[in-house]
C-alpha cells in the first residue's frame, strides 16, 4: 500500500472516529497484515487487496462492535488468522475482509463479483450463508448446512475463513451477555471446533475448546488454568529432566531435531478428569512431548521409526498406547507417531515423532496438506471424504436437527481403521458396527446383513468395531432392513440407505390407507383433496401425507373421529380446540410456537414466584438453586430447567436457540430440591454413621436415600438428599471430604438421582 506507511490510509482518514488513535490502530492492524502477506503477493495483489481493504472499511465505517472499537477490526483480525494460522493466501484473505459486508452492509453480491470476479464473490455468498445457518428454525437450519457443505466439497476455503471468522468471534466475547455467550460457546463446541478437527486444524480446535469451556464451565476453568500456571515450574523442570538424556542420542542421529514439552489444553484435562474420574493432581499426561525431525519425504517413515527406537531404549514404553498413523494417516492429514513411556519418577510421558511436513499439516490443516499434494493426481484422503459428504447429501429425505446430529457422528467424529477380507484398510467413524460396515462395502450387503465375522469370529450386526479389526459380511436374500437398525448405526450412509428402505416399504402399506380415505371421505361427500388432507394432518399431529396414510392402514389413526369434522361443500373442517382460560398471573408456555414474546421470556424468577410459572426440572441434570441454569421450551412439556453443564446443554443451546428461556433463581429456604452425591473412600469402622451424622444431625438435611457397598478395603456410597441450594450442598461435600479416608466427592449429573 503506497502511502499507507507514512499516512493515515485515505480511506480512513474522514472518519468520524472519536480518537485520532482509533484511525492510527486500523492502520497498524493492517500494515501487520500486508507484512504477513508481503511473500505471497504477485502482480496485481496489492491493488486487489487495497480495493477489498476500501470496500470493507467504508461499508462497516459506521459500526462498531459491542466492545465498543471499529468493527472494521474484526475483518482485519480474521484475514490474519487465515494467513498466520490457517496458511491460506491472498485470495482467501481478500474474502476474509469482505466476508461480513452482503450481510450485515449495503454492499451486495454484485457489487463483490463485478469488482473481484466470480469466485470470490462465490467463496464471500457460501460465507453469507453460513452466518445464517444457527439462527434459524431447525428445519431451515438443516437445509442451510446442506448447502454449505455443498460449498466444502466445491471449495474448502469457505470453512477455513469460517473457522476463522469463529475464532476471532471466540476471543472476543467478552463484551457479549451471558446468554449470548452461551449460544455461540455451545454452537462451537458442538460444530465448529469438530469441524476444526475434521479440516486438520489442531491448534484452533484445541483453542475452540478451551474458549468454549471458559463460558460454559467457567469455574472449573479457572481451576484448572490456575492449577497448570501453579504447576509451570514444576512441570518445566521435569520436562528438562526427561530430555536431557535423548538429546544426545538425538544429536548421534545426524537428523536435524527439536525436542519440547508442550502443555495439553485445559479442555483435555477436564476430559480426562471427568472419564477417568480423577483429580487433577492424578492426570498424569499434563503436558506432552514433540519431536520434530528435518527429513526429506523418502526417508520420513524410517526416521520417524528410528527415533521410536532411541526414545524407548531410554524410557519403557506402554505397548497398548502406541499409536502408528505414519503406515495409516488419519483422513484429515494427520500423520505422527505418538507412543506413551514411562519416564523419571515413574511418571507416564506422551511422546509424538513428526517431520517437519507432518508438522504443518498438523497445524495448518488442509491448506497446508494442499500445498504439498501439489503436482500428485492421485486421490487422497480428503478427496475421499468431500465424496463421501457429497453422498450423504444427495440424499435430500432428511430433514431437522437429525442431519445435523448425522452429520457429526458421521464426519466430525475421531476415527478408526479396519480391514476388508482381502486386507483392503477403510476408515470409518469411532464406534462404527459391522452393519455400517456392511453399508459402507455398498448398499445392497448392508440391506442383506444377517451378521460377521470379525477377526473370524462370529459376531451380530450390531457388534462394535474397533481399529484393527477383520471384518467378513454374512448375507442373506431374505433379509431386509427394520427400525431397529437405526438404533444400530452411526454413519449418515447406512442411516440414510435403512431409511430409503423403510420408506418404500411405508410407502407400500400407505397405499391401502390411502385407498381407505379415500373411500371414507367420499362417503361423507368430501373429496380427496389436498387441503382435507392437510387437516387430518394436523388434526392428527404428523408430519406429512405419507404418516396420515401409514397411521390409517396400521389403524394406528381411527378414522371414527371423522365424525366430529364439519363438512362445508366438498372440503372438511377440523373441529376447534377449547383453550383452557389462563390466570393472568400464569405465563403459559405453546410447545408448538416456535417463537415467544421477548417480553414473556426475557426473564423468569424461580423460588417466591414459582407459584406464576409452570416449570419442570430436567432429570438429565437435576438443578437446585444456585446453579446456572437456562429455561428450555420443550415439545410438550413445556418449560423444563436446565444446569448450563448439563449433558445435554451444548446441543440444546446450540440447535434450538430460539426456545431457550433466560433464567434466575430467587431466594427461597421453603423450598427443597433433590440432589445426589456419590462417595468412594477407605472403608474405616463407622464410616456410615459419620457421613450421616453430618447430614442429619449436623447439617440438619434430609436424606431421601443411601446406598453403601464395600469391597476388599474400599467402600462407595450414593445418598440422595434435599437441599434448599447449591451453597447448602457446597458446605456438606466439603464437610464429608474432611473425614479421614474418603477420596472423592461428586454430585450425580444422571437421571438416577
Amino acid at each position: 500500500m503506497d502511502n499507507i506507511e507514512n499516512d493515515i490510509h485515505p480511506v480512513i482518514k474522514n472518519w468520524d472516529l472519536d480518537e485520532e488513535q482509533e484511525k492510527k490502530e486500523i492502520v497498524r492492524h493492517y500494515r501487520a497484515l500486508l507484512k504477513i502477506l508481503k511473500s505471497k503477493l504477485k502482480k496485481g495483489d496489492k491493488e486487489l487487496l487495497r480495493a477489498a481493504f476500501e470496500m470493507a472499511a467504508n461499508a462497516h465505517k459506521t459500526m462498531r462492535r459491542k466492545s465498543g472499537e471499529p468493527y472494521i477490526l474484526h475483518p482485519i483480525a480474521v484475514a490474519m488468522i487465515c494467513v498466520d494460522e490457517i496458511g491460506l493466501g491472498v485470495r482467501s484473505t481478500i474474502c476474509a475482509l469482505l466476508h461480513d459486508t452482503v450481510e450485515d452492509t449495503d454492499v451486495s453480491l454484485d457489487d463483490i463479483k463485478n469488482e473481484f470476479g466470480n469466485e470470490i464473490a462465490k467463496i464471500v455468498d457460501g460465507l453469507t450463508k453460513i452466518s445464517t445457518v444457527m439462527t434459524t428454525n431447525s428445519s431451515q437450519q438443516a437445509e442451510n448446512f446442506k448447502k454449505i457443505l455443498l460449498t466444502l466439497t466445491d471449495d474448502p476455503r469457505v470453512i477455513l475463513i469460517k473457522l476463522a471468522d469463529r475464532l476471532h468471534n471466540m476471543r472476543t466475547m467478552d463484551a457479549m451477555k451471558q446468554e449470548k455467550q452461551l449460544k455461540i460457546a455451545s454452537e462451537t463446541i458442538w460444530v465448529y471446533s469438530p469441524l476444526a478437527h475434521r479440516m486438520g486444524l489442531y491448534n484452533i480446535k484445541t483453542e475452540l475448546e478451551d474458549l468454549s469451556m471458559k463460558y460454559l464451565e467457567p469455574d472449573k476453568y479457572r481451576e484448572i488454568a490456575k492449577k497448570l500456571a501453579e504447576t509451570k515450574r514444576e512441570r518445566t523442570k521435569y520436562i528438562n529432566e526427561f530430555i536431557r538424556p535423548l538429546k544426545d542420542k538425538l544429536t548421534n542421529t545426524q537428523y536435524p531435531t527439536e525436542i519440547y514439552g508442550r502443555p495439553k489444553s485445559i479442555h483435555s484435562i477436564w476430559n480426562k478428569i471427568k472419564k477417568k474420574g480423577v483429580s487433577f493432581e492424578e492426570v498424569y499426561d499434563l503436558f506432552a512431548i514433540r519431536v520434530i525431525l528435518d527429513v526429506p519425504l523418502e526417508i520420513e517413515k524410517e526416521a520417524c521409526w528410528k527415533v521410536y527406537s532411541l526414545i524407548t531404549d531410554e524410557y519403557l514404553p506402554s505397548p497398548e498406547r502406541l499409536r502408528d498413523w505414519l503406515s495409516n494417516p488419519k483422513s484429515n492429514g494427520y500423520e505422527a507417531l505418538h507412543t506413551t513411556v514411562m519416564g523419571p519418577q515413574g511418571k507416564w510421558v506422551e511422546v509424538q515423532i513428526r517431520t517437519k511436513r507432518m508438522n504443518e499439516i498438523a497445524e495448518k490443516g488442509l491448506a497446508a496438506h494442499f500445498k504439498y499434494k501439489e503436482g500428485t493426481p492421485s486421490e487422497d484422503r480428503f478427496d475421499k471424504w468431500f465424496i463421501q459428504i457429497r453422498e450423504a447429501l444427495g440424499n435430500q429425505q432428511e430433514e431437522g436437527i437429525d442431519f445435523l446430529q448425522d452429520f457429526k457422528t458421521s464426519f466430525l467424529a475421531e476415527e478408526i481403521y479396519v480391514y476388508t477380507p482381502k486386507g483392503e484398510v477403510k476408515m470409518l467413524p469411532t464406534n462404527s458396527s459391522a452393519l455400517d460396515f456392511a453399508f459402507y462395502i455398498h448398499t445392497a450387503i448392508g440391506s442383506k446383513c444377517i451378521g460377521a465375522k470379525v477377526n473370524h469370529k462370529l459376531v451380530p450386526i450390531g457388534h462394535t468395531l474397533r481399529s484393527g479389526d477383520q471384518i467378513e459380511i454374512i448375507t442373506s436374500n431374505k433379509q431386509k432392513p427394520t427400525e431397529d437398525w437405526l438404533n444400530l448405526v452411526v454413519t449418515a450412509k447406512a442411516k440414510n440407505s435403512i431409511k430409503d428402505a423403510l420408506r418404500e416399504e411405508k410407502k407400500s402399506i400407505a397405499e391401502e390407507g390411502k385407498y381407505t380415505l379415500q373411500r371414507k371421505l367420499e362417503g361423507l361427500g368430501a373429496s380427496y383433496s389436498p387441503y382435507n388432507i392437510d387437516q387430518l394432518v394436523n388434526y392428527y399431529k404428523l408430519s406429512s401425507h405419507l404418516d396420515l396414510h401409514y397411521n390409517i392402514a396400521i389403524k394406528k389413526n381411527d378414522l371414527k373421529d371423522l365424525k366430529l369434522f364439519q363438512v362445508i361443500g366438498d372440503k372438511i373442517e377440523a373441529p376447534k380446540p377449547i383453550l383452557p382460560i389462563n390466570d393472568s398471573e400464569t405465563t403459559v408456555y405453546d410447545p408448538t410456537q416456535k417463537t415467544y414474546n421477548k417480553k414473556d421470556s426475557e426473564l423468569v424468577i424461580f423460588g417466591e414466584s414459582s407459584d406464576k410459572i409452570q416449570y419442570s426440572l430436567g432429570k438429565c441434570c437435576n438443578p437446585i438453586p444456585g446453579d446456572d441454569v437456562f429455561g428450555f421450551v420443550s415439545t410438550g412439556k413445556g418449560l423444563i430447567i436446565h444446569r448450563i453443564n448439563c449433558p445435554n446443554a451444548t446441543q440444546l443451546l446450540a440447535n434450538y436457540g430460539h426456545r431457550v428461556v433466560k433464567t434466575k433463581w430467587a431466594k427461597n429456604k421453603e423450598i427443597s430440591f433433590l440432589t445426589g452425591l456419590r462417595i468412594i473412600g477407605l472403608d474405616d469402622v463407622g464410616v456410615v454413621n459419620k457421613i450421616t451424622n453430618i447430614i442429619s444431625g449436623e447439617l440438619k438435611i434430609n436424606i431421601a436415600a443411601l446406598t453403601i457397598e464395600s469391597t476388599e478395603g474400599l467402600f462407595q456410597g450414593t445418598i440422595k438428599v434435599y437441599v434448599h441450594d447449591k451453597d447448602e450442598l457446597e458446605v456438606l461435600v466439603d464437610k464429608i471430604k474432611s473425614l479421614n479416608g474418603i477420596q472423592r466427592v461428586d454430585r450425580f449429573d444422571t437421571e438416577s438421582v
